[in-house]
């Protein structure tokens, strides 16, 4: 599913990531560690297609990234790649339901459709009674497993997360893991995480260190 070879990044001077190296499975449930600063994030970023390699190559489900224009890569990114990042990031404007059809709306596809594809995720991770309730009126449990939903609206072949459960308490912490664990085992769903919650670290088939920006 993901093909990393000889990945460097700086910026500006600071080189963050020195030649790494990485292959991950489809269907492989695999969580990144490493101190603050070891480039976790970063290499996230460059997987998640949000920043451009400086040197190295990257293939997503057989498509090499540097081969797309932007409005490509923007494309592709929609459809290939779902993400969950530490703040949910959602639209207070709009209900948990209008937010998990955005992706799904930019991409083209009709409301009529979002919504079903919206409502069956809202049921899969038990928030079918939250539909028409806004971020405000959700806990920080229920705000990120609806960024969750709409991470995966779009049936991307790869979910990655960055530190999801860094802004969440122990209880909401440990159900959103069990999610992931549920996802991957139950859809298949391959699964990158950066992460420095052990708990979670745990939950994966495989554990990769960063250090000194590279993959230990």
């Amino acid at each position: 599913m993901i093909i990393a070879k000889d990945i460097y990044y700086s910026y500006d001077n600071l080189e963050v990531l020195k030649g790494v190296d990485l292959i991950i499975k489809k269907g492989e449930f695999v969580s990144i560690v490493g101190a603050s600063g070891a480039g976790k994030t970063t290499l996230l970023q460059l997987l998640g297609t949000l920043d451009k390699i400086q040197k190295g190559s990257l293939t997503i489900h057989s498509q090499e990234t540097k081969l797309l224009a932007e409005k490509e890569i923007s494309k592709f990114r929609n459809q290939e790649i779902g993400f969950v990042f530490q703040f949910h990031n959602l639209l207070n404007e709009f209900t948990a339901l209008e937010n998990i059809c955005l992706p799904a709306l930019l991409s083209g596809t009709k409301k009529k459709y979002a919504e079903k594809k919206a409502k069956e995720l809202l049921n899969l991770l038990n928030l079918s009674n939250r539909t028409d309730h806004k971020p405000d009126e959700l806990s920080g449990g229920e705000q990120q497993r609806v960024a969750v939903a709409r991470a995966l609206i779009n049936e991307p072949s790869i979910l990655l997360a960055d530190e999801p459960s860094g802004n969440l308490d122990s209880k909401n912490a440990e159900e959103l893991h069990q999610l992931f664990l549920k996802l991957n085992n139950e859809m298949s769903q391959t699964i990158v995480v950066s992460t420095h919650n052990k708990d979670l670290a745990n939950l994966a088939h495989r554990t990769l260190k960063i250090k000194d920006g590279k993959i230990i």
